[in-house]
């Protein structure tokens, strides 16, 4: 365990799609941030901010962009990217300011303005980018590569079109329930099941949308959460990172070939669980010790997937263990209470940082119609491309 730190202060922005931009919804969040940690924007002695690509320079400063937006106070600023673990990233950077003595009071912040559609490469020629090349040379758009997915699974595991739906059926119920969410309408399966075909198996009502949206965090040391009178502050115990290794027997895009490393003995997609494996060591518990996760719902087929690799059932059980309701509000291992990306949509910086507030209302007892009684530890999984895996474990 390399130490605890603690969730001063949790706080959103609603997502959707506002055609405005990203620092006016950052800004919000971090401000509803700072009031639930009631401290004042003066207080605050660095600033971590999670990047967007999209929304030109100042996206790619966000730190600094977000301190400028409420007020430059002499704030040390940072700016971290790792696609769509650039929240987890930021957390873990705002955590080893904190337990390095370098700042005791850490704002975290991540915002988007998203595109409509799919997410793209941006313009230009660029060879040398394996994400370009895999829309270039492939033609495989972020929906197709979801497909895959299900039709691995479907192939290896049996899982069928009615169990994704069912996913979708839990996350929607719950997004209902969420005051942030955009999607906020529950479905049946039947609806599912009879929305357009977006790239088979998956239909529309599968694959998550892209949002606008930000979250924030405010971060200090378990002594200054206690100087504040929180006698009992939700603790982040472990903040996973992990890359890929080699051999890899099954490829994540924007990977496109097989591993160039000397061969070796395969082990099927080895990277995920090791994500939540390292999580789990950190920490010092198991999935066994679980409340909730959050996990990182690309497409209802990928939630399933996410259950396996985070060890709430073996290889190839995910969709017994939905059909069972063990997932579900109520059930032995709720997943998505928050409604996931099912209801939210992407918001790329912000959505890891999102995973880890939900946490942080469900140890605290605050989530209302979503609550999960009795809620002690919680995990969160995302995946960012480039081989950027990021868990983060909450305790209270």
């Amino acid at each position: 365990m390399t130490g605890e730190v603690a969730v001063l202060g949790a706080g959103m922005h609603p997502w959707g799609k506002w055609g405005r931009g990203f620092v006016e919804y950052g800004t919000k969040a971090a401000r509803a941030a700072l009031a639930d940690a009631g401290l004042e924007w003066s207080a605050i002695q660095s600033v971590v901010g999670a990047n967007t690509v999209r929304c030109g320079y100042p996206g790619q400063v966000a730190g600094a962009t977000f301190a400028k937006a409420l007020g430059w106070q002499g704030a040390r600023v940072t700016s971290v990217y790792a696609a769509c673990a650039s929240g987890a990233r930021a957390i873990d950077t705002a955590r080893a300011q904190i337990l390095s003595g370098m700042a005791d009071t850490v704002l975290v912040v991540g915002s988007d303005a998203a595109p409509k559609g799919f997410f793209a490469p941006a313009g230009g020629e660029r060879p040398d980018d394996p994400d370009w090349l895999r829309f270039r040379v492939l033609g495989a758009t972020n929906p197709a590569y979801f497909a895959l997915w299900a039709r691995r699974r479907m192939a290896l595991y049996g899982d069928t079109a009615e169990d994704f739906a069912r996913v979708k059926v839990k996350n929607a119920a719950a997004g209902a329930a969420n005051r942030y969410a955009r999607y906020r309408s529950p479905v049946t399966a039947e609806e599912v099941t009879a929305s357009p075909v977006v790239a088979d198996p998956l239909r529309l009502l599968d694959i998550c949308a892209t949002s606008d949206g930000a979250a924030a965090l405010v971060l200090g040391s378990v002594e200054t959460a206690r100087r504040l009178g929180m006698a009992r502050p939700v603790r982040i115990r472990a903040v996973s990172s992990v890359s890929p290794t080699h051999p890899r027997s099954a490829l994540d895009l924007p990977d496109i070939a097989t591993d160039s490393a000397p061969p070796g003995s395969p082990v099927p997609d080895p990277f995920r669980p090791s994500i939540a494996r390292a999580a789990y060591e950190e920490a010092g518990l198991g999935p066994e010790d679980l409340s909730l996760a959050e996990v990182y719902d690309l497409s209802t087929a990928l939630e399933l997937e996410w259950y396996e690799d985070l060890g709430l059932c073996a290889p190839g059980e995910g969709a017994k263990l939905l059909r069972e309701g063990a997932t579900a509000p109520g059930g032995r291992i709720p997943v998505n209470p928050s409604g996931g990306l099912a209801s939210f949509g992407e918001a790329v910086p912000a959505q890891a940082i999102a995973q880890v507030c939900e946490l942080t209302w469900q140890l605290r007892g605050q989530a209302g119609e979503r609550q999960v009684p009795g809620a002690r530890a919680g995990i969160t999984a995302n995946q960012g491309l480039f081989g950027h895996g990021s868990s983060v474990v909450a305790v209270r």
